[in-house]
């Protein structure tokens, strides 16, 4: 299937749903250093596959999606330390953790055809 916009691919929703999420959870997180680096983090994210879709070409897209990566990596750095801050519960980091790994997962996967 070819996706005509950004906002069909289910690596976008995916990375939006947790970006609304963080929302959710930080939205009274008075850390304000804290709660602007994880919102930024996760914002990249999906901001990253919306430009790299755009580009011209897969080789573009491929280095947006490395970038939104990058960005994950960021993100699941921030929500282990927050764990440790005792921002997130078990329960939360669990769930936002897994929800990264397989955001994870699906990149290595869109990188790995943007070769073809």
């Amino acid at each position: 299937m070819k996706y005509k916009e950004f906002h069909e691919l289910l690596i976008w929703q995916l990375a939006k749903e947790i970006t609304l999420e963080l929302y959710k959870k930080f939205s009274h997180c008075k850390d304000f250093t804290y709660k602007d680096q994880i919102l930024r983090a996760s914002i990249s994210i999906m901001n990253n596959i919306a430009e790299g879709f755009e580009r011209d070409g897969n080789l573009e897209f491929r280095r947006f999606i490395i970038i939104s990566k990058g960005s994950l990596s960021e993100l699941q750095s921030l929500l282990l330390l927050g764990k440790d801050l005792n921002y997130l519960n078990d329960e939360e980091l669990y769930i936002l953790y897994e929800k990264s790994i397989s955001l994870i997962k699906q990149f290595k996967g869109l990188i790995k055809a943007l070769k073809k």
